[in-house]
């Protein structure tokens, strides 16, 4: 059977189970729909927690990322992984104790205000829809390659699935669904891991093989690595705090995603789902457990992937260009390019052309007209003094505008490495796998947001169960609409813009809960102000620095890691301004003492 069919055999069966798992667990009430009726066995719940938190960041961007930055890559496992770990110890089964649905209802009645419950929905959507554009991309990504459909169709399938296991079983089905998603998504990635470990070393460990002996040459494929990138000009792969990510920039993005982590109301969500505080704790362990497998695997598939596609691009004719070259071409996501001797030569500059970077920089097929084009003006380009590499030779760019992308790296790695066809449609069903599961517990978080903590908590606190689920599915039935539209249109690559939502995440809703929890001192305005001080800052260096061309002013951060620095805003305007203003009532201040003790 071709890829294609057996893509569509995977993507098919998934699709269906899914489905059959959202009917059987359809839900009538507001406690199923928004916390699964709280009684999610924990090694389940930690299944599907792995699931909603590994993400397309996760399957497609982590390794890609690491795959490009070598060393520096490894902030973003750093973060991811550590992340949890604060969630699971300082977070969850407090919040779980607190017994209520979302993040907005703890912060609304912790510092006693519906002010600050809009301004925690406020942030909880913001983040929502920054973190789900990342998932739609991967979709896109997907379908594109794999089903050979347009983007837009791939995204409007991706999403109808999601509408209506979403709407139909609310959190309870989503949580089953992320069960079966796991198990879907792990196996297309390690068997993939496992085969190229064994090909390249004879170990089919791929952590092992990664520190092997590289069957060919009997030098380990980090050596092998180091020499390539030595030959081609690159700093060397293993190499730490080269270029721009210095030990300034991999530290604050490291604790940027790790307190992001925990401040994601997808993620937190998931610890209502729950019995009791003892099954959050529980469940926080199994997560930790299946999400280990996927990152401990990451590293291993990263180097990989390096390895096969240099030895597979540089040098090469047009005629000689590999099959799987070929097959991505058409989506846009790496291309050829010429500097008029007929051959790619691979050195990493990053410079291009102007219409290269205009036809290039989007998600979508790609017509023989519009790929000929960008030839021709990029050898246009390069006759009237472009970028010269290394030696003074003319180059081929190493980014999006000529690739390869950095999310299509895992997704091509089976295709380069020559493995069977079912394997590599396998991985097209893990990536989908991935996305979906995430976009689904986002859509639910925008969801609670809107009908629980605004509709319910604030406008109209007498509204009936059917109002409310109806209010409910209604809302992520318009949150669909949005997520397409990043899909079709995103803003960046994955792990980029994934990154850009922990950001959010670490400036506005780690500092008001960690001090929700650990205070009884802080109040209202304080926190307010905190949140949005943080959130603020942050979503404006972001957005000035990728659509502004703001240059990285503070101390040379980058907007992967300002979330830091937002953070810190943050806990300073609130405990600078708390001597000002009022304690919280007695009984707010009993509250707390209830969830910190222990039993």
């Amino acid at each position: 059977m071709s890829i294609k069919a057996w893509t569509f055999l995977f993507v098919g069966a998934s699709f269906t189970l899914y489905l059959l798992i959202a009917w059987m667990s359809r839900v009538r009430d507001t406690k199923g729909f928004y916390v699964a009726g709280q009684g999610v066995p924990a090694a389940a719940n930690g299944m599907a927690t792995a699931a909603d938190w590994m993400s397309a960041a996760s399957f497609i961007g982590m390794a890609g990322l690491i795959s490009t930055m070598g060393y520096a890559g490894g902030a973003y496992l750093m973060g991811w992984t550590g992340g949890f770990v604060l969630l699971a110890l300082l977070i969850a089964p407090y919040l779980r104790k607190f017994g209520h649905y979302t993040v907005p209802d703890f912060v609304g009645d912790r510092f006693e205000s519906n002010s600050a419950r809009i301004i925690a929905v406020v942030c909880a959507i913001f983040i929502s829809f920054t973190y789900v554009a990342g998932q739609m991309r991967g979709v896109g990504i997907v379908f594109s390659r794999f089903l050979e459909v347009d983007v837009k169709v791939g995204v409007l399938i991706g999403m109808t699935i999601v509408f209506i296991y979403a709407t139909l079983g609310g959190m309870k089905g989503i949580t089953w669904t992320q069960v079966a998603q796991y198990w879907v998504l792990i196996s297309a990635f390690l068997i993939p891991a496992i085969a190229i470990s064994f090909k390249l070393t004879g170990i089919p460990v791929p952590q092992v093989g990664m520190g092997g002996e590289l069957v060919e040459t009997g030098v380990t494929l980090l050596d092998r690595l180091d020499q390539i990138h030595d030959d081609l000009g690159f700093d060397r792969y293993t190499e730490a705090f080269t270029g721009k990510w210095d030990k300034l920039n991999v530290f604050c993005v490291a604790l940027s995603l790790m307190v992001g982590t925990a401040g994601l109301p997808h993620v937190i969500v998931r610890f209502y789902t729950v019995k009791n505080v003892r099954a959050a704790r529980k469940s926080a362990f199994w997560a930790l457990f299946f999400i280990s497998i996927l990152y401990l695997t990451a590293p291993a598939t990263a180097a990989f992937a390096r390895y096969y596609m240099i030895q597979s691009l540089h040098e090469k004719s047009e005629e000689e260009l590999p099959s799987w070259f070929r097959s991505w071409e058409p989506t846009g996501l790496i291309v050829w390019l010429d500097d008029g001797d007929g051959r790619l030569e691979y050195y990493g500059a990053i410079d291009a052309t102007k219409s290269a970077e205009n036809e290039v920089f989007r998600t979508g097929k790609l017509t023989g007209e519009e790929l000929e084009g960008i030839r021709r003006d990029h050898r246009d380009w390069v006759s009237t003094g472009g970028a010269s590499g290394k030696d003074g030779r003319r180059v081929m760019t190493e980014r999006n505008l000529s690739g390869p992308d950095k999310d299509i790296i895992v997704l091509a790695t089976p295709e380069m490495a020559e493995l069977a066809s079912w394997i590599i449609a396998l991985v097209a069903a893990g990536g989908l796998a991935a996305a979906l599961s995430t976009a689904s517990g986002l859509l639910l978080v925008i969801s609670s947001s809107v009908a629980h903590d605004v509709v319910y908590r604030v406008i109209d606190p007498k509204a009936s169960e059917r109002k409310r689920l109806f209010v409910g599915r209604l809302v992520i039935g318009f949150a669909v609409v949005i997520a397409g539209i990043f899909g079709i249109y995103p803003p960046g690559f994955v792990s980029q813009v994934v990154a850009f939502a922990f950001g959010l995440a670490a400036s506005s809703f780690f500092p008001a809960i960690v001090m929700g929890i650990f205070s009884r001192r802080v109040g209202t305005l304080p926190v307010m102000l905190g949140m949005l001080a943080g959130i603020g800052f942050t979503a404006a260096y972001i957005i000035g620095s990728v659509y502004g061309g703001m240059p990285s002013w503070c101390f040379g951060i980058g907007p992967q890691g300002i979330g830091v620095v937002g953070m810190v805003l943050n806990f300073t305007v609130t405990l600078s301004l708390t001597p000002f203003f009022p304690a919280p009532s007695s009984r707010v201040q009993s509250l707390i003492e209830r969830i910190r003790q222990p039993g």
